[in-house]
């Protein structure tokens, strides 16, 4: 879709100050190793980057958008009938590379990234996807058609830099939460959160 075009003499659109996503979290002993780890490669460069803090370390399962003075509510009830209607079982995660996100000679974020370990990933993303076209929020469902990388980020303006392998980073992913962040504000709010107790019979 073309980018929209504003005119001379019209206002131009409100800055996005909350942002609404599903997310899945490691557990506080393995957010503690991956900041340790982010730690390590921000030492090893020349830029001024810090890594994220234990607490912001989190996947991004599917985001809903970002807007202007607050959440809409009705998006906020859609994604959690969405949400409750998940029935999947818990499943491990496994990251074992890290990944550059920049584009040379620009910096960008540094990830963990894996291969076959994050298959359930994947499998949640796909399920969530399709519960939000349910849910009456088909804009948003329809991202699942597009390239899903499942990935954790350690830092942000990090030059770009080869794959690298790293010691396997594995947790039990038990639940997922509907997230609210708050936009320049390094700070996300969980708005609820969902066991995952189901599974195919």
């Amino acid at each position: 879709m073309p980018e929209q075009l504003w005119l001379p003499g019209l206002e131009a659109p409100p800055t996005p100050t909350d942002g609404l996503f599903f997310a899945v979290f490691p557990d506080t002993h393995t957010a503690t190793s991956i900041s340790k780890l982010a730690q390590q490669l921000c030492g090893a460069t020349r830029a001024r980057s810090k890594p994220l803090a234990a607490g912001r370390l989190h996947v991004t399962l599917l985001h809903l958008g970002n807007f202007a003075g607050g959440l809409p509510r009705d998006r906020v009830e859609a994604a959690m009938r969405a949400a409750a209607s998940i029935s999947m079982a818990p499943f491990t995660v496994e990251f074992d590379s890290v990944v550059s996100f920049a584009s040379k000679p620009r910096p960008g974020p540094m990830v963990l990234s894996g291969g076959d370990g994050v298959e359930g990933l994947h499998a949640l993303h796909g399920a969530l996807g399709h519960a939000l076209q349910d849910a009456g929020l088909g804009d948003r469902a329809g991202s699942i058609a597009a390239p899903y990388t499942p990935h954790v980020t350690l830092a942000y303006g990090m030059p770009w830099a080869a794959v690298r392998p790293v010691e396997p980073v594995c947790w039990n992913v038990r639940e997922f939460a509907l997230m609210h962040s708050l936009l320049g504000r390094t700070r996300h709010v969980a708005l609820a959160r969902w066991p995952l107790v189901g599974g195919e019979s």
